[in-house]
């Protein structure tokens, strides 16, 4: 299906006809279908965030909040006048992994990717990347009735994140100085600073464009530990070239590579996903990240 819509646009647009700006798709039914709503974001696409509010995981002694590393999302990318590419990346407990895949298998939803991102966490949690196209309503459904079979929380509204920048007293980190170490400005979002660093050169999936926000931007996400101190976690998108110079970077600074896989099955450039976990001063932490993102053909800040 992904081949004859991209078929079917190019078509279109040689016959130099100006066609007219299609509709958005109604991601209230979407979000009624899924049983989560989500936020529509500045390039059209609809993402929803789907914590894993339910789950306690501890990782050398430290309470993981949902937003350092057990948030499931999913973002739907209109294409054409009724169809969507939908993208995501599930949490799951190992007892929930055949019943969730039995489910996508069974609705035409293809899964890309299966693997932790984390080592020693307790419990051991694993993530199911997702990728689908079709009519949004019919693909939200089928993610909805796959994440029945999961704990993950269906109710409540979309997330909403705290201005970026300086100082948040709620985060008990100075926000400031993990700006200027990485060069990019990150958000609060469930009690965690997040920073999303888009990679410099386009990233498409099949042909389709695949934006930071489908899932090819760079995470680097931080957790107050208190006392200038904070845990950090998230995955570098590297291509094969980059692969070991981060490696070795994270490493000569401390900084545990925990997984290297993949988190898609036809992109370009070819993509490999780095992994990572390190708790200590926040400032050095950044500091260390740099010296990997300095390796790396990322956006400017």
């Amino acid at each position: 299906m992904r081949a004859n819509i991209i078929a079917g646009l190019t078509f279109v647009a040689s016959l130099g006809v100006a066609q007219p700006v299609l509709a958005a798709p109604d991601w209230t039914a979407v979000a009624q279908a899924l049983g989560k709503s989500g936020t529509e974001l500045a390039d059209g696409i609809y993402r929803i965030g789907l914590p894993r509010s339910d789950l306690k995981v501890t990782l050398d002694g430290i309470a993981i909040k949902p937003a350092l590393a057990l948030g499931s999302w999913l973002a739907f990318e209109p294409v054409g006048d009724r169809d969507s590419m939908v993208m995501g990346d599930l949490v799951l407990t190992q007892d929930e992994v055949s019943p969730v895949m039995k489910a996508l298998a069974e609705n035409g939803i293809e899964v890309t990717g299966l693997h932790n991102h984390l080592l020693r966490s307790q419990p051991a949690t694993m993530y199911m990347h997702v990728e689908g196209h079709g009519e949004p309503v019919t693909l939200a459904r089928a993610l909805g009735e796959a994440l029945g079979k999961s704990g993950t929380p269906l109710s409540g509204g979309a997330s909403t994140a705290a201005p970026a920048g300086g100082a948040d007293k709620k985060l008990d980190l100075d926000t400031a100085v993990i700006d200027r170490e990485l060069g990019h400005k990150g958000k609060a979002n469930g009690g965690v600073y997040q920073v999303s660093i888009p990679r410099a050169d386009p990233v498409e999936d099949g042909g389709m464009p695949v934006p930071g926000a489908m899932g090819s931007a760079i995470a680097i996400n931080f957790q107050s530990l208190g006392d200038g101190k904070a845990a950090t976690t998230g995955d570098f998108v590297l291509t094969a070239e980059e692969v070991n110079p981060v490696l070795r970077a994270l490493r000569e600074n401390g900084i545990e590579v925990t997984a290297l896989h993949n988190h898609m099955l036809a992109d370009q450039p070819r993509l490999f996903f780095m992994h990572f976990w390190a708790h200590d001063d926040a400032g050095k932490l950044a500091k260390g990240l740099r010296a990997a993102l300095d390796h790396v053909r990322a956006a400017k800040g």
